[in-house]
């Protein structure tokens, strides 16, 4: 696994609907290197624990593969005008990876990294928020 990017972002309000509700899923990308702890990345901020962080869910990796699919979708329902790129953590997503892909990932599996190794805990839960 080759880590595209590393994404944090602070809790914000997002307009989801006819609601505005507190989120964690805005990341930019950050350049250098950051702590990883038992409850993710420093400077990172997760809200609904009940489906994102927390010690089982501390760190969230995503396929840049399949940005291209979002993008399509984007532009498919008008969201998106112009053909131009999805930044890196545009959905919700710590780690922007080239591969593995989630058919290619167990529970259990390790990544192993200069500094830390990552143990896969489980496959991302549905959120309402990207849904």
């Amino acid at each position: 696994m080759h880590i595209q990017s590393l994404n944090i972002g602070t809790a914000r309000r997002l307009r989801v609907g006819e609601r505005s509700v507190l989120s964690g899923i805005g990341k930019a990308p950050v350049d250098g290197v950051l702590a990883v702890g038992a409850l993710g990345l420093a400077g990172d901020e997760q809200v609904d624990l009940s489906v994102h962080g927390g010690l089982q869910k501390a760190v969230y990796a995503y396929p840049a593969a399949h940005y291209a699919f979002w993008q399509a979708e984007r532009r498919a329902r008008g969201v998106s005008l112009f053909d131009e790129a999805l930044p890196p953590g545009f959905v919700g997503e710590n780690l922007t990876v080239d591969g593995p892909l989630e058919h290619e990932v167990y529970v259990g599996d390790r990544f192993h990294f200069p500094d830390c190794v990552l143990r896969v805990t489980g496959p991302r839960e549905p959120c309402y928020k990207l849904n």
